[in-house]
Parts: C-alpha cells; structure tokens; sequence
C-alpha cells in the first residue's frame, strides 16, 4: 500500500496530457478547494476528480477483499462518504464537479476527453 502514489499518477498525467492537446489551458493542480480536485479550472469554478476504482468503489469493477473485511469495508464506506460531503460541500460553493473513473482514462480517453471538452465548453472554454 505505500507504493500507491496519491498524485501525479499515470491515469492523472494522461487526462491531463489530453486537456492540454485539445489547447485548455487555465487549470490548477491539487487547487486548495475541498476535496482537493485533480485539475480545478478557478475562473470557471469546475473541479475534475480521477476516482480510482478501489479506492472509491467503482460500481463496475471494485472487487471486495477477501481477508480483513471489516477493515476494508470501513475504509471504503469512509471514502465514499467523504466523496459525498465534498461534493455538498463544492456544490454550495458554486463550484461544478466532474467525477472520472480511473479504468474509463485508461480504457476510453478519447470518450471521456469528449465529454470532458462538451462539459467544459457549456461553461465557457478559457484558453
């Protein structure tokens, strides 16, 4: 578990490469906004977080460990709460959020940078 880095991941870098491709610009990393957002666009209020599949319990392929459950069945649950109260807590901000899930980047960037580009640009692109 410590060689899990928390930032700056492979799935992060290849989003990000991919924003930067299709000429976006004006983003912050780790902004300081709760929740801490992959990338923050702060003029647009827009957050963007990359969700691991484990880490926040992808409905499509987190797979539950088999020995210390108890313990990973709190830290799961803890995950997924805070994701909720971040979100409420963003919201009353004014600030929009987009949720990614880690296997998509992986396995789909061109659809999700599509989507990411048709959300982006409904609140008015900064170049």
């Amino acid at each position: 578990m410590s060689r899990i880095r928390g930032k700056d991941t492979s799935i992060e870098i290849a989003f990000r490469k991919g924003v930067y491709g299709m000429g976006i610009r004006g983003y912050r990393l780790r902004a300081k906004v709760p929740g801490r957002p992959d990338i923050y666009f702060p003029r647009l209020k827009f957050a963007v977080f990359i969700d691991g599949c484990f880490w926040h319990q992808c409905p499509t392929c987190f797979r539950k460990p088999k020995s210390n459950s108890e313990y990973w069945d709190k830290k799961i649950a803890d995950n997924v709460a805070r994701d909720r109260r971040t979100d409420a807590k963003l919201k009353r901000m004014g600030i929009r959020r987009m949720h990614i899930w880690e296997h998509d980047v992986r396995k789909r960037l061109p659809r999700v940078l599509a989507r990411f580009a048709r959300k982006h640009s409904s609140l008015g692109s900064v170049a």
